[in-house]
């Protein structure tokens, strides 16, 4: 029997792991378990000797859409985090450093929806590239709260990660690429292919020196209060889920996933209620 249940794991050439979300039918949504399972599966790849590179994808229609709606995140989560305000915020972002401090590469390779927890997922790997029509984005900041992984102004910058914030509106691969989201961005059918080349080359480096090339990047970034900063943006996601708007909001659940995410997003006319008349 499978160590795994929500994910599938593979070594399409020598060195490379490759780590593929298996919940297409939920696409992708990140469960408790299902973030368990990425996590072990990373560090078992950190942990061994002939893996130099890790690709982190998603089976059928897109990388992620997301943490997983409804309720029960607060149950069984994978590793501890203390209680009190904002404790879902501090944990989910906990596991992304997690990600952020092995001592060898991961790679996000994302297709179709990468959305709230989904692009925070691509956030926390090293590499990050993308297909042309992907649809990356954090819609719950029109009615929920800001991210619980406040990566926008580091990676995109203020502008562009303002208006992300702003509106909620998703951003195509290619706009991704353009805007420091992603490193590239590639034709849907050619980006397995490519990332794979990439990852190759990758794996080319020693791991002893792999590890010290990216810890040079990281500490960089965290010596301009990266680090900090996405901890703090914890308290003003607890500040927000206190808020009538949010409290509102999720009330709305109580009706079912779908019916609250087409409520949200009616107005703005995409995402779920893209195609509708």
């Amino acid at each position: 029997m499978s160590e795994y249940e929500f994910i599938l794991i593979d070594e399409p050439r020598p060195m490379i792991r490759r780590i593929t979300l298996n919940r297409p039918e939920k696409r992708n949504a990140l469960s408790n378990q299902l973030r368990g399972e990425i996590l072990r599966a990373i560090e078992a790849a950190d942990r061994d000797a002939a893996i130099r590179v890790s690709i982190l994808r998603g089976a059928g229609t897109c990388f992620s859409s997301g943490y997983q709606l409804g309720g029960g995140n607060d149950q069984n989560q994978p590793y501890y985090t203390p209680g009190g305000p904002g404790q879902w915020a501090r944990h989910v972002i906990e596991g992304s450093f997690r990600i952020w401090d092995m001592a060898k590469p991961v790679i996000a390779q994302v297709h179709g929806y990468c959305l709230a927890g989904g692009s925070e997922l691509a956030t926390a790997c090293d590499l990050v590239y993308v297909a042309e029509d992907a649809q990356i984005g954090y819609p719950p900041v029109r009615l929920m709260s800001p991210p619980d992984m406040q990566f926008h102004p580091w990676m995109m910058g203020l502008r562009d990660a303002m208006e992300m914030m702003l509106t909620g509106d998703s951003i195509s691969g290619t706009e991704a690429a353009a805007k420091g989201f992603a490193n590239r961005a590639f034709p849907a059918e050619e980006l397995e292919g490519r990332v794979l080349d990439i990852a190759e080359r990758v794996a080319k480096i020693p791991t002893e020196l792999q590890q010290l090339n990216k810890r040079s990047m990281h500490r960089a970034m965290e010596v301009m209060g990266l680090r900090a900063a996405i901890r703090a943006g914890t308290e003003i996601q607890a500040l927000a889920f206190t808020t009538e708007a949010s409290l509102s909001y999720r009330k709305e659940f109580a009706q079912g996933v779908r019916h609250a995410l087409s409520l949200r997003d009616k107005q703005f006319g995409d995402y779920r209620e893209r195609d509708k008349p």
